[in-house]
């Protein structure tokens, strides 16, 4: 045997393979795409335990809807995005007339005028479905249909057609984490769980402000900034709390999804990074992770305060109404509960 091929010799592979690369951070799926399709389905060959109606419903999801490749998951995604841009117009027009002018005018009665004024361009019959209702239902909606789906396609791709139920698969020893595995449903991040905790809160103010005039007195001419105040006034623990959240969670999901939106939020989130093995890299991204993660929440407590500032800082010391409005406002205060 010649002794030469047992030397170690260089090659473009072993260089290749001792070559530094980025870390990657361990984050959840991107649910911006579908899932592959199994190699047997992209060329042509049926699965394994599959069915015909299976394989074509594969196919279909593969190539994408109406032939313009792209799948379900596309325009959900999209539907989310932009309708979170739609709603940022009604919201920054909410912030300055709940807030910034209140701030500046430190007067409640004084900033009434122009939340009315406000309301002439939100609350017509043809913007306030466009501005509000309709993006509201669409982000929501859409946020809710990719949970679903993905976790169709996890438990399809995994189980085949008729995926036993989870009970079926889980022992006395499962953990919590495996127990999610095979249920299929995709990991919930912390903007996703903060948009939950918005629309529970979002759905009560709108209620409280809008809803409830309306249901009782058929209109909501007269509620406006002397309301709240007289809300917090009168039921303080309960609306302080209330707001609270409101800002909380509102100023955090919107911040961090237009980070997300804008590439920034890339790395920055409560994730695992890959190590490398190179401590100077595995050390620079861990401080490039920690930057971003301070920039992003800085940005939103800065939001959660200039919102409150106004709001809270000001509207919610306004004061009870007092004669016949005030008594307005406690008749619809009453009939909820908890008031």
């Amino acid at each position: 045997m010649d002794d030469h091929s047992l030397r170690s010799k260089a090659s473009e592979a072993t260089l290749l393979s001792l070559m530094e690369l980025d870390p990657a951070p361990i984050e959840f799926p991107d649910t911006d795409k579908d899932l592959p399709p199994l190699p047997d389905q992209v060329e042509g060959r049926p699965v394994a335990g599959s069915t015909p109606s299976l394989q074509s419903s594969s196919t279909s999801t593969a190539l994408g809807l109406s032939g313009s490749g792209h799948g379900a998951i596309y325009y959900l995604t999209r539907i989310q995005r932009y309708s979170s841009y739609t709603f940022g117009l009604f919201g920054a027009l909410h912030l300055a007339t709940t807030s910034l002018i209140p701030l500046a005018a430190q007067s409640v009665p004084a900033s009434e005028s122009y939340l009315l004024l406000a309301r002439e361009i939100y609350q017509t019959p043809l913007s306030e479905p466009l501005l509000v209702a309709l993006p509201i239902l669409a982000h929501v909606g859409s946020g809710v249909a990719l949970r679903l789906l993905r976790r169709s396609q996890n438990r399809r791709r995994y189980y085949g057609e008729k995926p036993p139920p989870p009970s079926s698969l889980f022992t006395p020893n499962t953990t919590a984490a495996t127990q999610q595995q095979y249920s299929g449903w995709p990991a919930l991040s912390t903007i996703s769980l903060s948009g939950y905790v918005f629309a529970a809160v979002l759905a009560a103010h709108v209620w409280m402000n809008r809803g409830l005039p309306l249901a009782i007195e058929g209109d909501s001419a007269n509620i406006g900034l002397a309301y709240v105040a007289h809300g917090f006034a009168r039921h303080g623990i309960v609306s302080w709390l209330a707001y609270a959240v409101l800002l909380g969670a509102g100023c955090g999901h919107m911040v961090w999804g237009w980070a997300k939106w804008a590439g920034l939020a890339q790395g920055a989130g409560w994730v695992l990074v890959r190590p490398t093995g190179n401590k100077a890299v595995d050390r620079a991204a861990r401080k490039e992770r920690r930057r971003r993660l301070i920039a992003i929440n800085a940005v939103a407590a800065a939001a959660a305060a200039l919102w409150a500032a106004g709001g809270l800082g000001v509207v919610a010391r306004g004061g009870e109404t007092l004669g016949w409005v005030g008594k307005l406002y406690d008749g619809l205060y009453s009939t909820v509960p908890g008031f």
